[in-house]
This record gives C-alpha cells, structure tokens and sequence, in this order.
C-alpha cells in the first residue's frame, strides 16, 4: 500500500537503483489486497529501462507521462507492484524520463517560503547526514558541495558555510532527500524538544511496539505499521492454526494500537 508520498519514494528508489521492468499503480481495492501487495487489476502502467520511464516520441508524450506520475503521487491508497523481471519496451519509444531527477524535481517544486520556514524549525539544533547509498547525482558544483556538506553529521548552521548556497536552494534539496529516506537526523527536531513535548509512557510503548525511536516522523511511522501490519495480519496467514490466529489477532492489535496512539 502506498500512502500520499510513498509513490515518489519508490520511484526515486527505482531510479536511483536504474531498474528496468514494469512498474503498475492503482487505487487500492480493498485492505486485504493494500497489505498483502496485490497485482492491481486495473491501473497506471510505465515501462522502466535503468532506471527511466519510456515514453513517446515529442514534447507532447513527455508530458502526458510527467502529469500521470504528478497526479498518481498526489493520491493516497495506492498499490503499486514492480516487475523487474518482465521486458516490454514500446517499439519507437526512445525518449526517456529519469524517475530519480523526475522525483527530486517534483519534490523540490513543493518548498514554498512556508515550508522553508517550517524546515528550518523541524530541523533546528538537530544534525543530519547524507546517506550515501541514496545521495543523487550532482547535477553542479554547487550540488557537489551540498552533498558533501553532508557527508557527516552537521547542524544547518554548519553546512551553510560548507555548502555556499543560496539558503532556499538548500533548505528545499534538504526536504528532497528526507522525503526519499535519504537523510538521516540525529537528535529530536526542534518542534518536539520544546517544554510541552512529553514522552509519556503511553507513547514510549507505541514507539517500541513499532520498533521506531522519538525521532520518527510521520511518514517513518505509518511505513513501521505497514510493515507489521503486512507480518501479522490474520487475513494474510490463512493456513495457520487457531493458536497462531489468536496470536497474530493480538499482535496486529496491539500494533495498530500503537499506530494510532502516534498519529
């Protein structure tokens, strides 16, 4: 299942990784189905070569394309299935769109001063880092030097001076790559370290039940549940017992317990 977001991780990923295949999203038909990661029966369909969505020839094509994955990453309740196994280039398809540069392209174009600002207090007094294996590839120099601004652990006020870059430039490459999982943060961002935020117990037991620590956002919450989810729930497992049943009913209560005590 892909929730608001998902969608533009995974075609980074995909991108970054230069897979080839078939890659299908549609709306979701049913919770079962969501969990379980279903081929969709019906829905949008891209033809993957390394990492680039095939598309047709002229301005045209590239931009029906570009306005499908827009709009598809802008839905909740997706279920996406990749086949990599499974080669289908369109006969006099040469032109190509890359998933990593469409991703970070579409995700940068999001920061308004708004969000800006919001990052800056998310992110204030905190330290964060590149993770290698994600970073994307520079596109100029002053990419190189954000990028290796951030190849150790830095506050902002720290990979400013490094980075030499306009301060909105960084703040939305910074919102880039924490959207695809390519940023780590050590410490609790600003918004929660203030005198009213409060680890209650309640709280601390939702965090270990999902195996997740303090610092996880949203989005690092609700793919904890869904991959437990998918683990325990007794729908998936028809052909346990009745004690496994009984245990997988408990585990996947107490999971989405905790889930929803986070939200």
């Amino acid at each position: 299942m892909l929730a608001r977001g998902d969608l533009v991780r995974f075609a980074y990923q995909l991108g970054r990784s230069e897979s080839s295949g078939v890659l299908t999203v549609s709306a979701r038909t049913s919770r079962a189905s969501a969990l379980d990661g279903m081929r969709p029966s019906r829905g949008e369909v891209f033809v993957l070569r390394r990492g680039h969505v095939v598309v047709g020839d002229g301005d045209a094509a590239r931009h029906a394309v570009t306005q499908r994955l827009v709009r598809l990453a802008g839905q909740d309740d997706l279920v996406g299935l990749f086949e990599s196994d499974v080669v289908a280039y369109p006969p006099g398809a040469a032109h190509q769109i890359g998933l990593a540069a469409w991703a970070r392209d579409h995700l940068e174009r999001q920061v308004d001063s708004t969000l800006a600002e919001h990052l800056v207090r998310q992110l204030a007094g905190v330290r964060v880092a590149l993770r290698p294996e994600l970073a994307p590839a520079p596109n100029d120099e002053a990419d190189r030097r954000m990028i290796a601004a951030m190849l150790s652990p830095r506050r902002l006020d720290q990979i400013w001076p490094i980075a030499r870059t306009p301060r909105f430039r960084l703040l939305a490459f910074l919102h880039f790559l924490r959207a695809v999982d390519a940023l780590e943060v050590e410490g609790i961002v600003a918004e929660q370290s203030g005198p009213h935020y409060q680890l209650d117990s309640r709280r601390v037991s939702a965090l270990r039940t999902l195996g997740i620590d303090a610092s996880a956002d949203l989005e690092t919450v609700k793919r904890a549940y869904r991959k437990l989810a998918r683990s325990y729930h007794p729908d998936l497992q028809p052909e346990a017992d009745h004690d496994r049943k009984r245990h997988l009913e408990r585990r996947f209560a107490e999971v989405t317990a905790a889930y929803e005590a986070l939200l």
